[in-house]
C-alpha cells in the first residue's frame, strides 16, 4: 500500500521547473543549483534560466521526445510523470524506475497558462481555449498526490520557504502536505474559472463553482461558543479587501456584517450621506449639504439603537464630522477617505474601528445559505432613482406629491429596500425617523415605523418594500401624520388601498417593483 506521509525529509535532487510567472524564478533556480539541485525544464522556462547562466535538462532530452502540437504535448510522458508518481516506499516502484531508466523528481515548480488573466483582458474563445492549461495541471494534480516523496510548488510567494527548506536537508512532510493541499486548491480554482468562463452568457449558470480561500480567521462568530473565518473568492477583489483599517480592535464577524450593510447601502444614496446600522438593519439614514448636518440627522433618527452601531459616509470624512462622531459609542465607522485632522481626533477612541475603502461593486452573486446548499440570485439593484418620478413609478392617488414629498419618497425607498422585510420606513427632508424592520406583518412593521418616529411622522412619507395586502399599514400611518406613501403595488386589494389613500388624503405611489430583503 502506497506511504502516505513518506519520511520525515525528502533531500531534493532533481526539481521539474516550468511556470508562466517568472516571478523570484531566478533567484530560487540559483539557491536549488547551489544546494545540488539538478534542473529540468521545457520552453519558456527552459530558456529564461539559461539567460541567467543556469544549467538546465531539456525535458526534451529527459523524454527523447520532442514538444508537439505547438507545445500542447510536451510534458505528457512515462519519464516524466514516472518520476514524480513513484511511490518510493514501494520495491516495485524502485524496481520500475530501475528497469526503465527514470530518474524520480523530489520537487515539481509548475504554474498554470494565465486562463483567468487572458479572459479578464478580454481574450476571444480561441485564444481563450489555448490558455486552458492541460499539462501544468496533470504535473501539479501527480505531485501533490504523491506528497509523501514530492514537494510541489504553485506559488512563487513559497520559493523563500521551499528553498530554506533544500537548504537545511529537505522538505519535511509538514511541508510537503501544506504544498499539497494548496496545489489542489489551485487547480480547483483554476477548473472553477473555466466553468464560469463556459457559461459566461447566464446570468445564474447551471453549475457554480466557487474557489475560496481564508483571508483571515475571526476570534468567532455570531456567538462566542461559535468558530468563525473570513474568507473571499479566488482572484476576486471585493471592497472590504482593498479597505484599509486605519485603527481598532480586529474585525470581528458581526462587525463585517453590519458594515457590509451600512456600506452598501450608503453607497446607494444619490448625494452625500450617512448610515447607522445595527444587526445588519439601518436605524439611522439622512442625506444633507454637508457631512456633518447628514450624521448628525442619521444619528438622530434612532439614538437608542445606534449605540454600538456601525456608521458609513459616502464622503471623505472630515474634522467636523468627525467631532461628532466622538461624542458617541461606535463600533466601526466605514469611509471613502479621511483628512488629517478627522483622523486625529478619532485616534483617541482606541476600540473604535476605522475603515477606508473603495465603494462595493454589486455585481456579484447573492448567496444564502441552506443546509449543504445555497439559494443564489441575482444581487438586488436600485436603478433610475434620480430626479423627478422614476420610471415605471406611477402616482394612483388623487393627490400628487410635489418635489419635496417626491424627494423623500425615492430616499424612503432606497432604505426600505435595504432594510429587512417586512419593512416599512418613515422619512422627511431627506432623513429616516422611523424605520420598522424585519416585522412578520406589513402593519407590524408600520406600527413599528411609526412608534420610532414619534411626533416626526407629522408631514413625513413613507415607503413599504412590498405591497400592502390590507389597508391597515396605510391607516396607521396616515393616524401618525403621513403624507405620502409609496410601495410596489401587485396586491388583489390594490383597489381598497388606492381608495383608502384618497379617503386620508395620501399621496399613494406604486413602483412596480418591490425589494424584499430576507
Amino acid at each position: 500500500m502506497a506511504q502516505v506521509t513518506g519520511p520525515d525529509r525528502v533531500p531534493v535532487r532533481r526539481a521539474l521547473i516550468s511556470v508562466s510567472d517568472k516571478t523570484g524564478l531566478a533567484g530560487f533556480a540559483a539557491r536549488l543549483v547551489a544546494a545540488g539541485v539538478e534542473i529540468v525544464s521545457s520552453g519558456g522556462t527552459a530558456r529564461y534560466l539559461q539567460d541567467h547562466d543556469l544549467p538546465v535538462v531539456a525535458v526534451s532530452d529527459v523524454t527523447g521526445s520532442p514538444e508537439i502540437l505547438g507545445g500542447r504535448v510536451k510534458t505528457l510522458h512515462p519519464r516524466i510523470h514516472g518520476g514524480i508518481l513513484a511511490d518510493l516506499g514501494e520495491a516495485t516502484h524502485r524496481e520500475e524506475l530501475e528497469r526503465h531508466g527514470i530518474e524520480p523528481f523530489q520537487l515539481v515548480v509548475v504554474d498554470l497558462y494565465p486562463f483567468e488573466e487572458a479572459v479578464a483582458a478580454g481574450a476571444e474563445p480561441a485564444e481563450a481555449i489555448e490558455k486552458i492549461d492541460i499539462g501544468g495541471p496533470t504535473l501539479i494534480r501527480a505531485a501533490a498526490k504523491n506528497h509523501a516523496w514530492v514537494g510541489v510548488v504553485v506559488d512563487p510567494g513559497r520559493y523563500d520557504e521551499v528553498a530554506t527548506a533544500v537548504d537545511d536537508g529537505g522538505l519535511t512532510a509538514e511541508l510537503r502536505r501544506d504544498l499539497a493541499a494548496e496545489a489542489f486548491f489551485r487547480t480547483a480554482a483554476y477548473d472553477a474559472a473555466i466553468v464560469g468562463w463556459f457559461e459566461r452568457d447566464t446570468t445564474i449558470p447551471p453549475r457554480l463553482v466557487l474557489p475560496l480561500e481564508q483571508v483571515a480567521p475571526l476570534r468567532y462568530g455570531e456567538n462566542p461558543h461559535q468558530e468563525a473565518a473570513l474568507f473571499s473568492q479566488w482572484r476576486r477583489e471585493p471592497w472590504w479587501r482593498h479597505a484599509e483599517q486605519l485603527q481598532g480592535k480586529a474585525m470581528s464577524f458581526n462587525n463585517y456584517a453590519d458594515a457590509e450593510a451600512a456600506w452598501r447601502l450608503v453607497n446607494d444614496l444619490p448625494t452625500i450621506g450617512a448610515v447607522v446600522v445595527k444587526h445588519m438593519n439601518p436605524c439611522g439614514v439622512a442625506v444633507g449639504e454637508e457631512l456633518p448636518a447628514a450624521f448628525r440627522a442619521a444619528w438622530d433618527g434612532d439614538p437608542l439603537s445606534a449605540f454600538g452601531g456601525v456608521v458609513a459616509v459616502n464622503r471623505p470624512l472630515d474634522e467636523r464630522t468627525a467631532v461628532e462622531l466622538a461624542a458617541y459609542f461606535v463600533e466601526v465607522v466605514v469611509c471613502p477617505a479621511i483628512d488629517r485632522r478627522a483622523a486625529e481626533i478619532l485616534a483617541g477612541k482606541t476600540n473604535l474601528r476605522v475603515i477606508v475603502a473603495p465603494p462595493p461593486s454589486g455585481t456579484d452573486l447573492d448567496l444564502r445559505r441552506l443546509e449543504d446548499g445555497f439559494l443564489v440570485q441575482q444581487r438586488d439593484r436600485l436603478d433610475g432613482l434620480g430626479a423627478g418620478l422614476p420610471p415605471g413609478w406611477e402616482v394612483r392617488s388623487s393627490r400628487r406629491p410635489d418635489d419635496r414629498q417626491l424627494a423623500d419618497l425615492r430616499f424612503s425607498w432606497i432604505v426600505a429596500a435595504r432594510t429587512r422585510s417586512n419593512a416599512v420606513v418613515i422619512a422627511v427632508d431627506g432623513a429616516a425617523v422611523g424605520v420598522g424592520a424585519g416585522d412578520q406583518s406589513r402593519v407590524g412593521a408600520a406600527e413599528r415605523a411609526v412608534r420610532r418616529a414619534g411626533p416626526r411622522a407629522e408631514g413625513a412619507v413613507a415607503a413599504s418594500d412590498a405591497f400592502l395586502p390590507f389597508r391597515d399599514a396605510l391607516d396607521t400611518l396616515a393616524d401618525a401624520g403621513v403624507v405620502a406613501l409609496v410601495e410596489p403595488g401587485g396586491s388583489r386589494r390594490d383597489g381598497e388601498v388606492i381608495e383608502a389613500a384618497d379617503e386620508r388624503g395620501l399621496v399613494l405611489v406604486f413602483t412596480g417593483r418591490r425589494h424584499f430583503l430576507h
